[in-house]
C-alpha cells in the first residue's frame, strides 16, 4: 500500500506537470515552505521544492507561462518548446517523490512519469491548437485559467487522497488514448492550415483553375470507386463535418463529369482507402471564410438531413469560389458564393 501511494503521488505530479510544470512546482513549493501541508515521512524528499530558490525560479517561469498562455499562437509556440521540458520535468518530479528506493523502481517510475507528462502535455497542446483557429482571444484565456485551476485542484486532491487522484488521472489518460487518433489528426490539420496561411498568401483577384489530376496517393482510391468515370475537377482538402466522414482526413473532393450532382471525397484513413459519395440533390452550397481556412458548406435546403463541411487552405479562396459556382450551376441555384446566415448557423466548424 505504501508503494501504491508513492506511485499515485509520483504519477499525479507528473500528469499535472504535463499541463503546467512551473505552477505544479511553484504551488507545491509554496505549500511546503509555508507549512500549508505537512509532508508525511514517506514524502520528505519533496522538501527540496520548498527551497526559496526553487520557489523563486518556478514562480518567475510560471509568470512567463501565465502571460504566454493568454495569447493565441504564442501559447502553441510555448507548448512546442515545452514538448521536451515538461516530460523531463514530470519524470524528475516523479522520481523525487520516491526518495531513496531501489534503482529498478526509480527507473520504472521515471519512465511512467515522463510518459504521463507527455500524454497530458499532448492533450493540452491539441486543445490549444483547436482554440487558436478562432481569432478571438477569450477561449485561450478561459482555457488558461481552467488549466491553472485544474492543476491547483489536482494538487489538493493528491495531498488529501492520492489513490482517488491517480484513478481520475488514469481515466483521463484512457480517454485521451481513445480519442488520440482524432486528436493527432486535428493537430496535423491545424498545423497544415497554419503553414499554408503563413507561406502562401490568398490572392482574391487572381483567376484560378480547378485541377483535374488527382494527388498520386489517391489515384488508386478513385479508380477503385469510380470505374469508367472521369473527373471534372479534383481539389485536395480536409474533411470537416459530415455523416460517415471522419473529421480532419487529408484527401480530395472530386466531381465526376458523368454525375455532376454528386461529389466524392476520397482519402486514406489509417492507411486504408476511404471514399464517400455525397448526393447534392436538394442541398445548398456556399463558402465560408474562417481564420485559417475557406470552408465549403453543404446543407439540405429543407433543413433536415446530413450536413457536410470540407476545409481548404485560406489561400485557395478562388478555387473554393469556383467549386461553389460549378456546383450551383449544376444544381440550378442562384445567389452569391458567400455563405448566408442559415448556412453559417448550421454548418460552421
Amino acid at each position: 500500500m505504501e508503494r501504491l501511494n508513492l506511485l499515485a503521488v509520483a504519477l499525479g505530479l507528473a500528469a499535472l506537470a504535463g499541463v503546467n510544470l512551473y505552477l505544479t512546482v511553484f504551488a507545491t513549493g509554496l505549500a511546503i515552505h509555508f507549512h500549508w501541508i505537512t509532508l508525511a515521512p514517506d514524502y520528505q524528499s519533496l522538501d527540496v521544492l520548498g527551497n526559496p530558490w526553487v520557489i523563486t525560479i518556478a514562480g518567475v517561469l510560471y509568470f512567463l507561462e501565465f502571460l504566454a498562455d493568454k495569447i493565441p499562437w504564442v501559447d502553441s509556440i510555448w507548448d512546442a518548446v515545452h514538448t521536451v521540458i515538461r516530460p523531463i520535468g514530470g519524470a524528475l518530479l516523479a522520481t523525487q517523490v520516491l526518495g531513496h528506493t531501489s534503482p529498478t523502481f526509480t527507473v520504472i517510475v521515471a519512465v511512467l512519469g515522463g510518459g504521463t507528462s507527455l500524454v497530458s502535455h499532448t492533450a493540452k497542446t491539441a486543445t490549444r491548437l483547436a482554440s487558436n483557429t478562432s481569432p478571438e482571444p477569450f477561449s485561450n484565456i478561459a482555457l488558461s485559467f481552467g488549466e491553472d485551476v485544474a492543476v491547483v485542484g489536482g494538487l489538493a486532491l493528491i495531498y488529501h487522497n492520492p489513490i482517488i487522484a491517480l484513478s481520475i488521472f488514469a481515466i483521463a489518460i484512457a480517454a485521451f488514448f481513445y480519442f488520440a487518433p482524432k486528436i493527432l489528426r486535428s493537430i496535423k490539420a491545424k498545423l497544415w492550415l497554419a503553414w499554408k496561411k503563413l507561406n502562401v498568401p490568398a490572392y482574391f483577384d487572381v483567376p484560378a483553375e480547378l485541377p483535374i489530376a488527382l494527388p498520386k496517393k489517391l489515384v488508386d482510391v478513385f479508380s477503385a470507386q469510380q470505374v469508367g468515370q472521369t473527373t471534372a475537377w479534383a481539389v485536395p482538402c480536409l474533411s470537416g463535418r459530415g455523416r460517415g466522414v471522419p473529421a480532419n482526413l487529408f484527401g480530395a473532393l472530386v466531381a465526376m463529369n458523368e454525375e455532376p450532382r454528386k461529389v466524392l471525397f476520397i482519402a486514406r484513413k489509417n492507411g486504408r482507402p476511404f471514399a464517400q459519395t455525397i448526393d447534392l440533390e436538394g442541398m445548398r452550397v456556399a463558402r465560408e471564410p474562417k481564420f485559417l481556412s475557406e470552408n465549403l458548406n453543404m446543407v439540405p435546403a429543407s433543413g433536415k438531413g446530413p450536413r457536410y463541411v470540407f476545409i481548404f487552405p485560406r489561400a485557395e479562396v478562388a478555387k473554393v469560389e469556383l467549386i461553389v459556382e460549378y456546383l450551383r450551376k449544376h444544381l440550378d441555384q442562384d445567389g452569391p458564393v458567400g455563405v448566408d446566415s442559415d448556412l453559417k448557423a448550421t454548418a460552421t466548424v
